[in-house]
């Protein structure tokens, strides 16, 4: 079968590889620097399985940036565009999305919504499809010289069933998480669950382990991959906050951590302190979750918001503490995480602004920005140079790199993973 999936970032490109294994994918990008790497076997996020199955694996797949190439002789269409949390409306941009579907619906086969989109938002766009498919069934039975016309849009419109599953993938290790789901949840439509169960049946095919399928209503799925990911934004700012209590009180937020983990209940995992939750989805679900809660009562998800703005303000002002009145603060590299050459969302951006407000001297060492400023901000791309000029450094995330300046570190890195 052919399979026409539309973006090609991390959660586009790692599902059309994965997919890719069983059947011809047609990746769709208006980036063309995209649609050439990959072309070429390149991958245009940082990804190490992601590379070397490109590179190494024969897959069937190609890249366009042309929509109707890709969707002809396609069997099913998987949408993968960015939904951007846009702080004017309060609510995720669904814009592209909404572009694809439309697009998609013509050809009346199954559409599979891989972006994260707000609770509601699959079912509005399905009532929108079954309207649209219903005129044209109006139109048809008018007859007269329209008849054929309206006849084509009426079976273009037909049967285009919409689902979503959520992806619940790591920057840098996308395609891992996709060849290793630890479940796989599809929402559909009333009267639908045997067909997304079989459409769920082709990415469980793909995995190399035997994940569970989960078919539920659309807005149950769409919630799933919010509430999880904000659970995931619950831990990160618990350990933050113990970390920030241990460092006022002047106490071992290592032994604590420990203490507290040690419980099974509890877990070791996702208890590394951070400058705060960032990246591609924390941040911007956790307020999109946060505006639908709107009329529902609760008060975690506000309070998970707000602590992690407190987070950076306390990073801030101990860096500001730490430099003296005058000494400049250098910044060590601005994404989250160790492996990832993302930095959208990052909690060390979140620093650097607040730093800037409170007037003080920062200097970024980022050997992957172009340019000798980022943000108004310097940048400096000689490691030893950098550290020469700063009064301290900071550094979301340890590296081996780091060991000859460590009189001067401010990292609450404590357990050397991300």
């Amino acid at each position: 079968m052919k399979i026409a999936v539309f973006g090609g970032g991390y959660v586009g490109l790692s599902n059309a590889v994965l997919l890719s294994t069983r059947a011809e994918v047609a990746v769709v990008d208006i980036d063309a620097d995209k649609v050439r790497l990959i072309n070429e076997g390149k991958s245009p996020v940082r990804d190490d399985t992601l590379q070397k199955y490109l590179s190494e694996k024969p897959l069937r797949l190609y890249a366009t940036a042309d929509a109707e190439t890709a969707l002809c002789g396609a069997e099913a269409v998987v949408v993968a565009t960015p939904t951007d949390y846009d702080e004017g409306t309060g609510r995720f941009d669904t814009s592209s999305v909404e572009q694809v579907i439309r697009l998609a619906r013509r050809r009346g086969v199954p559409i599979v919504v891989k972006s994260t989109v707000p609770p509601g938002f699959c079912d509005r766009m399905a009532a929108e499809c079954d309207r649209m498919a219903a005129e044209c069934n109006g139109r048809a039975a008018e007859g007269n010289g329209r008849a054929a016309e309206a006849d084509g849009r009426a079976a273009e419109g037909h049967g285009a069933s919409l689902f979503f599953m959520p992806e619940f993938l790591r920057e840098g290790k996308a395609l891992y998480d996709n060849l290793y789901p630890a479940r796989i949840v599809i929402g559909c439509g009333k009267g639908e669950e045997q067909a997304a169960g079989a459409l769920a049946k082709l990415w469980k095919d793909c995995a190399e382990n035997d994940p569970p399928i989960l078919v539920m209503r659309r807005k149950e799925a769409e919630s799933v991959k919010l509430f999880a990911n904000s659970y995931l934004a619950v831990r990160v700012a618990f350990f933050n906050e113990l970390d920030t209590f241990a460092q006022k009180h002047s106490l071992s937020a290592g032994r604590i951590i420990a203490g507290v983990c040690a419980d099974e209940r509890v877990g070791s995992f996702y208890n590394n302190p951070s400058f705060g939750y960032g990246g591609y989805c924390l941040p911007k679900d956790t307020k999109q979750l946060l505006a639908d809660f709107a009329n529902v009562p609760g008060d975690l998800i506000r309070a998970v918001v707000r602590s992690n703005d407190t987070r950076k303000d306390f990073i801030a002002d101990t860096l500001c503490k730490m430099a003296g009145e005058n000494g400049t603060i250098g910044i060590y590299k601005l994404h989250m995480k160790v492996g990832s050459d993302n930095h959208r969302e990052s909690a060390v951006l979140g620093v650097i602004d607040r730093l800037k407000k409170r007037g003080r001297s920062v200097l970024i060492y980022e050997p992957s920005v172009e340019g000798e400023w980022f943000r108004c901000v310097p940048v400096v791309n000689h490691f030893a140079a950098f550290a020469k000029e700063c009064a301290v450094i900071a550094a979301n995330r340890y590296e081996a790199e780091l060991a000859p300046v460590r009189d001067k570190l401010f990292t609450r890195d404590l357990f050397g993973m991300n």
